[in-house]
């Protein structure tokens, strides 16, 4: 008898939208492998072996996999009905997208590791025994269902991980105070490295790609027969403005200027041709509506940065920073200077993140726009000290304010926060104290901390708008805290092997 594993299009399990999703199958299938007997190497130290068993322990646990199991049937099972198809169970969900974000990688490698990771198929609960049947997933299946989890709902579970972490693992006491360590780093979007010109590019070309889905729709149209053309043209214009632009020699600005009148002339011409063509196209159906609609986006877009590029190259005007774009598609895009030699620039937005002395991560938030570290340190406070008694807390520099320490210091014993500037005598002698000295140095270990995070898949966010982008931050660290109690469990298994092999050996 040969072991055929057969592709099963089982609607039951890869229906999306189903009325119905169960937490999971209480009843064993013919063949299934029990959850609770998911075999991890208790010496491995593999990143997804530590994640397993974290979240081999949260299942076999009733308590926690009763909250864990609420907060997922609240938020997906909401407003569906109890009838009809099976979707994918809760639990694999869960499972998948941590998995995903914990490696920090594709959706590819995810599909290819659900469908053949052996321990990681039987924690999900579809793993089952030589000669039967053997589920799997398709790619979009996993896509589209892994999607259904929200930053909200992900927010929630971190709550009940971060409790059974502390409780359950680190055997953390009720008036154990937490010692906190708090700093910011940047989480950087997925876009390449903006200027005006390659931005008014993107917005030509987003144009020409919604003009030529509307060919593919209504065959006859005319108008349009030199598109390529017109793609060529422009995409040449554009890099002759960026070679004269990051070249030498003499005469470069005089060479500079021409390319980009040479640009703007053939960019304007364009959007005169395409916004004399708009009314010539039908809109029979929402489908039609909705490429009108992005076709005006880009078109204001491109608009906008022709603009920019006559004001700073022709008029040779400084443009404001708050005029900038830097994606015409991840529009939330910031463009963050920290102070670093490498890389002095980063593209994305601050995360600002708090860390206690287990390593795991207590609260983050991301900061908007607007808001500097020092502008949230009070915010955070109310948020953190209503959960958790404080005895330290320790920031770098960035999160100075004289009123931010002094109502700290009401309510936690040692507030490490250097100050920024001139110090006065007495911050002098605090600030060369023992006590600072030594919480000030202990620091320096949510540095590790945020270089963990950032393999964890919060170095550049692949998803694409700013909720998913926001979601996307939440499952990054509820990997990271998953991972890091399960580095525990493991580390806590191989002493008692170790205690076990050394009494046995006494004995003998």
């Amino acid at each position: 008898m040969f072991n055929v594993r057969i592709k099963k299009i089982d609607w039951d399990i890869i229906k999306l939208d189903s009325d119905m999703r169960n937490r999971f199958e209480q009843q064993l299938r013919l063949g299934q492998l029990p959850i609770e007997d998911t075999y991890i190497p208790v010496k491995s130290k593999n990143a997804l072996d530590e994640l397993l068993s974290a979240l081999k322990e949260i299942y076999c646990n009733k308590q926690y996999n009763e909250k864990i199991f609420s907060i997922l049937e609240k938020h997906i099972n909401s407003g569906k009905k109890k009838t009809g198809r099976k979707g994918m169970d809760l639990w694999s969900i869960f499972v998948l997208a941590q998995v995903r974000l914990c490696l920090n990688t594709s959706y590819d490698t995810l599909h290819n590791l659900s469908n053949n990771h052996r321990s990681m198929r039987q924690l999900m609960g579809i793993e089952r025994d030589f000669g039967f049947e053997i589920i799997e997933y398709e790619y979009q299946n996993i896509y589209d269902n892994v999607s259904q989890l929200s930053n909200e709902l992900i927010t929630e579970i971190n709550t009940v991980i971060l409790e059974f972490g502390h409780k359950e693992v680190f055997k953390k006491k009720e008036d154990t105070a937490l010692h906190l360590k708090t700093d910011s780093f940047v989480v950087e979007s997925n876009v390449h490295f903006p200027t005006d010109y390659n931005l008014l590019w993107d917005s030509v070309r987003k144009c020409l790609d919604t003009v030529y889905k509307f060919l593919e729709k209504q065959e006859g149209h005319k108008g349009w027969r030199k598109m390529k053309n017109w793609r060529a043209e422009i995409k040449g214009l554009m890099r002759e403005l960026g070679k004269a632009s990051s070249s030498g020699g003499k005469k470069k600005e005089e060479r500079v200027v021409r390319a980009a009148e040479n640009y703007l002339k053939k960019a304007k011409a364009f959007l005169k041709k395409l916004q004399s063509e708009m009314p010539n196209m039908a809109q029979n159906n929402e489908q039609d509506i909705l490429l009108i609609i992005t076709l005006e986006y880009f078109i204001v877009l491109a608009e906008k940065h022709i603009d920019l590029i006559d004001r700073r190259i022709l008029q040779k005007e400084k443009i404001p920073h708050e005029e900038k774009l830097f994606s015409i598609f991840e529009t939330y895009t910031e463009w963050v200077k920290k102070g670093k030699s490498r890389p002095n620039v980063e593209l994305g937005k601050k995360l600002v993140i708090t860390t206690d002395q287990y390593n795991l991560i207590v609260d983050h938030k991301l900061l908007s726009s607007t808001e500097q570290d020092r502008d949230i340190v009070i915010e955070l406070a109310d948020r953190l000290l209503n959960k958790h008694k404080i005895s330290s807390w320790s920031f770098d520099k960035g999160f100075w304010r004289k009123e931010n320490k002094e109502l700290l210091q009401l309510e936690i014993p040692n507030v490490i926060m250097p100050k920024l500037g001139k110090r006065t005598k007495a911050e002098e002698t605090e600030e060369s104290s023992c006590t600072f000295k030594r919480l000030k140095n202990k620091h320096s270990a949510i540095e590790s901390n945020i270089n963990e995070l950032e393999h964890r898949g919060l170095d550049r966010c692949p998803d694409r708008g700013i909720h998913h982008y926001i979601r996307y931050i939440s499952l990054g660290v509820c990997a990271y805290n998953l991972k890091k109690i399960g580095r525990q469990i493991l580390k806590a298994k191989r002493r008692q092997l170790d205690k076990q092999r050394i009494r046995f050996s006494a004995v003998a």
